[in-house]
């Protein structure tokens, strides 16, 4: 069954979104560094619409193949990853499983010292985003096309 569009059903509230989006683009986050986020909050939030927009982003952006496929392992294949990219995808967990604990100390003390306070905060409201919009996708049942 098909449902709604979002932007043409509440257009300001999908206004909204998209100055989150632009707020993200503008952030010191490496673009490519934003799109493992973004995969990784989407494969959590089961929102293959999501998954599927962004690994496609990815790709463009120079991203393997191989990297995309093992997004979702990563501890197991953290040889791949940058100690900066493995701290983002802690942390997109941490805060999208937020239920759980959130975002821990340990790896809050360690974004701080990493990345400072003015990116970690880019961090967090990139998670936030990408969040957002997965609640959107798979509550109106999107799919990829």
């Amino acid at each position: 069954m098909s449902r709604f569009n979002m932007a043409k059903v509440q257009p300001d509230a999908y206004k909204a979104m998209a100055a989150l989006n632009k707020y993200v683009a503008d952030s010191n986050i490496d673009r490519l560094q934003q799109e493992l986020i973004r995969i990784r909050a989407s494969q959590i939030n089961g929102c293959a619409y999501c998954v599927n927009h962004h690994a496609k982003d990815a790709r463009k952006l120079g991203e393997t193949e191989q990297r995309i496929y093992l997004i979702s392992v990563w501890r197991e294949a953290k040889n791949l990853f940058s100690e900066e990219e493995q701290l983002l995808l802690a942390m997109t967990e941490e805060i999208t499983l937020i239920h759980q604990n959130g975002l821990s100390d340990e790896l809050y003390d360690k974004a701080i010292q990493y990345f400072g306070e003015e990116k970690t905060a880019q961090v967090i409201m990139t998670i936030i985003t990408i969040n957002a919009w997965n609640r959107i996708g798979v509550g109106l049942n999107m799919h990829p096309e």
